[in-house]
């Protein structure tokens, strides 16, 4: 990867401390969410990390799919320090490059904020909306 970084998907690299005290404390979409349930999300998704040459890791993401039909985009984020340096563009096109992904009819993602970011990677909104449904579980 350019300018000292790269991408991993070796679950054991993830430094789950970072991962939960930015996704628990900074994030809008995981605010609260312990660090047993960061663990439990990162064992069954498609885990991707950004790190420094050195091996610290800058950034996160994951997928959660059945590699056939969908693939759902989650927990993406570059640590304060690091936005603004093009990691997170590069980490999300090392995801949407990613081999295991080529067979998935497509790949979701909600955001509140980051929609131009997004569309410069070729999302855009849900064709038909009024097809999707989802129920919260209480």
């Amino acid at each position: 990867m350019k300018d000292g970084y790269y991408i991993s998907t070796d679950k054991s690299k993830m430094d789950i401390d970072l991962i939960h005290s930015y996704l628990s404390l900074k994030s809008y979409w995981a605010e609260g969410r312990s660090k047993g349930q960061v663990k439990k999300s990162i064992a069954n998704s498609l885990c991707f990390g950004a790190f420094t040459q050195s091996g610290e890791q800058i950034g996160f993401a994951r997928i959660a799919t059945d590699y056939v039909v969908f693939a759902w985009l989650m927990d993406v984020f570059i640590i304060d320090s690091f936005q603004g340096q093009g990691v997170g563009y590069q980490l999300l096109q090392k995801i949407l490059s990613h081999s295991d992904l080529k067979e998935v009819n497509g790949i979701g993602l909600r955001t509140n904020d980051a929609q131009k970011f997004y569309k410069k990677l070729g999302f855009d909104t849900i064709p038909q909306p009024n097809t999707w449904m989802f129920k919260k579980n209480t």
